[in-house]
């Protein structure tokens, strides 16, 4: 019986080892197509369909059920745009977003001051995350800070960006959006926080609400602390700045 050559039985033998890294690579990859298929499956109902729940109100029921001593349920309930005061729809893009109209799900230029600023280590380095990344993080991920959430975050934003109009994105962000220690949502925030419809806050309410959203869950809207009266004051001069509601007109 003939004995194969050396470079036979090393090529032999790399192929070997190569075989299970390529069926396992081919694996991911499929994988990876049908999560993204789903996603925006998901989206696609979603465009239309009022939006059930997130993953942040997930969490806090969870909270809530595992330590009902400590965490409250989640109030929440879906409200359509018409049932949203456009005052709080201006108010959110003047606090977290002013180019929302224009971008793709990343704000390219504030990234760049993010990074700048954090190069520079002159103080804590200012927020670069979109109203589109946000929703996404709120709808699909997890709190903290990590890149591989941040590389999520992005992605998901640019596809939920490709699904669904700017109204729509807003009027998504609006209902999920965290505005107390378990409030979630324009509806039950306004029920909730001044006891009336969303459809009926004044603009001084709206930018009040559109204040606390960094830190919902320590934020007291109803007994503010002379920061977050000063984050409203802010945020009302924005509104003013960006033309008020004619603004929306660009959605």
């Amino acid at each position: 019986m003939p004995i194969k050559e050396y470079s036979t039985y090393q090529s032999d033998l790399i192929t070997k080892q190569v075989g299970p890294i390529k069926r396992l690579f081919k694996k991911l990859i499929l994988a990876l197509v049908i999560v993204i298929l789903l996603l925006f499956a998901l989206l696609l109902v979603f465009r239309w369909v009022p939006v059930p729940t997130s993953a942040f109100i997930n969490q806090q029921n969870m909270l809530a059920k595992e330590s009902p001593e400590t965490y409250e349920s989640a109030a929440y309930e879906w409200a359509s745009w018409d049932e949203i005061s456009p005052q709080l729809a201006i108010a959110v893009i003047a606090a977290e977003d002013q180019r929302f109209p224009t971008h793709w799900g990343v704000d390219t230029i504030e990234l760049k001051k993010a990074l700048a600023e954090k190069r520079s280590l002159k103080g804590s380095p200012r927020g670069a995350s979109t109203i589109t990344q946000q929703l996404a993080k709120n709808l699909f991920l997890w709190n903290g800070r990590s890149y591989i959430r941040k590389i999520l975050e992005a992605g998901i934003a640019l596809a939920i960006e490709i699904s669904w109009p700017k109204k729509r994105i807003l009027e998504v962000y609006m209902n999920v959006a965290q505005f107390g220690d378990a409030i979630f949502g324009a509806k039950e925030a306004s029920r909730l926080l001044f006891d009336k419809d969303a459809k009926d806050l004044t603009r001084e309410e709206a930018a009040m609400l559109a204040a606390v959203l960094p830190r919902p869950a320590v934020s007291d809207v109803n007994d503010p602390k002379p920061s977050l009266v000063k984050k409203q004051q802010w945020i009302l001069k924005q509104m003013k700045q960006l033309g008020g509601l004619n603004y929306l007109k660009k959605l």
